[in-house]
Parts: structure tokens; sequence; C-alpha cells
């Protein structure tokens, strides 16, 4: 993979600039966003032509009142349930999509789960740990980052979690 630094990736957002000031070792990957795509994950896979389950969706839940990041495959879905237990809660729900935008500085579809507004505790999906690689949005809808699952839960200081369901 190859280091991407903010002058060679034009336009960049707050992820690919966390990433680059880390040090990290990412790949950007773009395509062409239809706006009447159902879903913007499957969009990704699909456009890029990676297995969806390597490529993963950044969604914010509330548990117990607490704004919670969720990061799991496009080919399934969130176990709210499983959500809030691994971040010691009780009760877990989508968050209110205006609120996850004015929080993390993304928009919905865009959300990456790097360079956040402010900084949420962040679950990634268990299954991650299984590839070299994945895929998370890299702050806009069209553009993707690929990098280690180990660098995206050191980067985000996420706990690795069961919580995403086929």
């Amino acid at each position: 993979m190859a280091k991407k630094s903010r002058k060679q990736q034009p336009g960049g957002t707050p992820a690919t600039v966390a990433l680059t000031t880390a040090g990290t070792a990412f790949t950007v990957h773009s395509y062409e966003h239809d706006p009447s795509s159902a879903s913007y994950g499957e969009e990704a896979a699909e456009a890029l032509g990676v297995s969806p389950d390597r490529v993963f969706k950044t969604l914010v839940a509330d548990v117990d009142g607490e704004l919670v990041v969720a990061v799991v495959p496009v080919a399934g879905s969130l176990d709210l349930k499983a959500l809030a237990a691994a971040v010691g809660g009780k009760r877990a729900a989508m968050a209110d999509p205006a609120a996850a935008e004015r929080t993390t500085g993304y928009v919905r579809g865009g959300i990456s789960p790097l360079g956040q507004r402010k900084r949420l505790r962040t679950v990634l999906d268990a299954s991650a740990a299984s590839h070299p690689t994945i895929c998370v949005s890299a702050g806009r809808r069209g553009l993707e980052v690929e990098l280690s699952p180990e660098d995206l839960t050191a980067l985000t200081t996420a706990t690795l979690a069961p919580i995403g369901r086929a």
C-alpha cells in the first residue's frame, strides 16, 4: 500500500489528513458516486471490485445516551444489542442522522471512523481481523480508504467485537 500525503491527495479529507499525520500506510480509492444508489457501502464495494465483506460501513449509534461509532461489513448489518454489550451499555439505537453528522463533521454516507470532529468510542466488527486490509469511508461519498484493520483499531482506539450480523 502506498502512503498518500495531503499534497498527493487533492481535496484531502480529515480522515486522509489524520492517516497522513499518523504516518499510517493507506491507499485511497475513488469512484463516481451515484446519488440514486440504495446502499453507499454496496455501491463502494461494487465500484471498487472489492468483496463486500472487506468494505466496512461506519454507523453512529446512541448507547445509553452516548454516541458510539460501529464499523461493520457492508455485506451485513449492525447488531445493536451486541454493540451495547461491547461498550458496557444496556440499550442501543441508531443515532439521529443530524446528530451523527454534527458530531462527526461528516455527511451521511461519507462518515469515516477517522478524523471525526469529536472523537467517539469506536467498535470494529471482529471479522475485520480476518482480512489483511479493509476499506472504510475516507470522509465523503465516492471516496474510500484501504488500510490494515490493526492500523484502524490503533488510530481509533477501537474495541474489536462481534457486532455485525450476516
